[in-house]
């Protein structure tokens, strides 16, 4: 079961190590696949959704395994610091300052959701860190819906008062396996997800989330606030793959969840975009790990 470890820990075989670093003033954990192919070809970085955690890349990375592999953990999430934030671009100023913590250059970074909003940004912050990035279903609404009026102060989305209490990774899994939209995740991703996403709770009796809800609800209203990304995204002279789960389906209220959040005209803002319509659902790298690999290794084929 998994725990909020203080030591890193080092590779063996199929396990990746764990290790941390300080980063825009917060403790950043990443796990880390294959050390000694540093340098061989550019490092895959994977950077995960609102509520997840690294180790949801794992059937995804499970492909590559002949790459050297980080997946790092966003703050408030898996065992990174949770510390307070306004907009998404302190997500940003995180992920830009673990690359130069950790001296990363060059690297394909492939992020899910906020997490490849956040890959935007830092990607800017950070140029010689980012050689390509591949967004999966990116949180990226039109430009002009970054000027609309911020929502009211202490927000919360929903999802601050989801359980956050297990006997154990199996029965999470059996709440979760039919509940969308966990229910549209392979098997053992949804594995993954439960068995690397508790940790032992604070009230000493079974296990609570590694990313806490009332964190994940502050997360959500602030989709729209960051208004920089604009100008982040019209800087970026690197290729960068856009691709898009299937559209909204109007008939779900009082939204769709596993559809589209990304602005459909948005590959189209960045210098080298290119984007990418699938049938797939916004859960698309848990739904499908071998559909994104390959996605992500024709990206490479062509940049």
């Amino acid at each position: 079961m998994a725990s909020n470890p203080a030591p890193s820990t080092a590779s063996t075989g199929t396990e990746p190590g764990l290790s941390f670093v300080q980063s825009n003033g917060i403790s950043m954990a990443s796990f880390e696949w294959r050390p000694e192919l540093r340098g061989q070809a550019p490092t895959l970085l994977f950077v995960h959704a609102t509520g997840f955690h690294a180790r949801v890349w794992d059937q995804v990375i499970s492909r590559f395994p002949d790459r050297h592999v980080i997946a790092v953990e966003q703050r408030g999430h898996g065992r990174s610091q949770a510390k307070a934030f306004s907009t998404w671009e302190e997500f940003s100023r995180d992920l830009a300052g673990f690359a130069a913590v950790l001296d990363l250059r060059g690297v394909v970074a492939i992020g899910h959701s906020m997490g490849a909003h956040a890959l935007v940004q830092a990607a800017a912050f950070a140029p010689d860190s980012f050689s390509q990035l591949v967004l999966i279903d990116p949180v990226m609404s039109a430009p002009a819906d970054y000027h609309l009026p911020a929502p009211p102060s202490g927000t919360l989305h929903p999802s601050a008062y989801r359980k956050n209490q297990f006997e154990s990774a199996q029965s999470m899994f059996d709440r979760f396996v039919d509940r969308p939209p966990y229910s549209v995740f392979e098997r053992q991703c949804l594995l993954d997800y439960c068995v690397h996403g508790l940790r032992p709770a604070d009230n000493g009796e079974g296990y609570q989330l590694t990313c806490a809800p009332s964190f994940e609800g502050q997360i959500y209203p602030l989709a729209r606030q960051n208004s920089g990304i604009y100008a982040s995204i019209r800087s970026l002279h690197i290729p960068v793959l856009v691709v898009r789960a299937r559209e909204q389906d109007a008939s779900i209220l009082p939204w769709d969840p596993l559809g589209s959040p990304t602005w459909p005209g948005l590959a189209a803002e960045f210098p080298q975009g290119r984007g990418l319509q699938t049938d797939k659902t916004h859960m698309m790298p848990m739904e499908d790990p071998a559909m994104v690999a390959q996605l992500i290794q024709d990206a490479m084929a062509v940049r």
